[in-house]
């Protein structure tokens, strides 16, 4: 018979997601039941209802911690960072790969399972606030001079497709290990030129 701890009022949840958490990175979202978390965690089966009523809600409430987790990354990465555009953007890509082969299935489930309309909103201002702080990184630099001017759309849209592009490759194990030891240095200097002010607008 599995022994019950008790739990705090309160703590059930955070515990809820850290146990969910950790069986989708040894297996999978697929694997993840709200019974077997009670189980897990020594409560009644009916206990994870009190906040996830069913395996959907789980899953966003998994994403909303992921994004939130992965803009404080973001954030800190400018704590320190130098005052110019490449070393500012050097900076975030490199937290942001190293948040991603960190926590490959939590970001897979970020941005590859289907959310619920119910938690759209809350999912939308998570993702907006990580996403911001790059662009932020982008908008200053084309208030300096070190980034091309022109709409916003058009000069971040590369730049995250790069970062999230070369994650997805490091993750899946694609890339071989003479790939991955420069490859992040390359993808970030060929981003840069990219970012690059253009000549005949000077």
């Amino acid at each position: 018979m599995t022994s019950r701890r008790p739990y705090h009022h309160g703590d059930l949840r955070a515990e809820l997601l850290s146990r969910a958490e950790e069986t989708l990175r040894e297996r999978g979202a697929g694997a993840l039941s709200l019974r077997e978390l009670a189980r897990d965690i020594g409560v009644s089966p009916a206990a994870p209802s009190r906040h996830f009523r069913t395996k959907q809600a789980l899953l966003d409430a998994l994403a909303l911690t992921g994004f939130e987790r992965l803009a404080d990354v973001i954030a800190g990465s400018q704590q320190g960072a130098g005052a110019s555009f490449p070393e500012r953007l050097d900076a975030a890509a490199r937290a942001y790969v190293d948040f991603a082969m960190t926590n490959a299935a939590l970001l897979d489930l970020m941005f590859s399972v289907k959310h619920s309309a119910d938690a759209a909103e809350v999912l939308g201002g998570a993702v907006h606030r990580w996403s911001d702080l790059l662009l932020g990184v982008i908008a200053e630099g084309q208030r300096e001079g070190q980034v091309r001017s022109g709409p916003m759309e058009r000069v971040a849209l590369p730049v995250f497709a790069a970062l999230h592009g070369y994650a997805g490759l490091a993750v899946s194990g694609f890339l071989p290990p003479e790939a991955m030891a420069d490859g992040l240095t390359d993808v970030i200097a060929s981003t840069l030129r990219g970012c690059a002010p253009d000549p005949a607008q000077g």
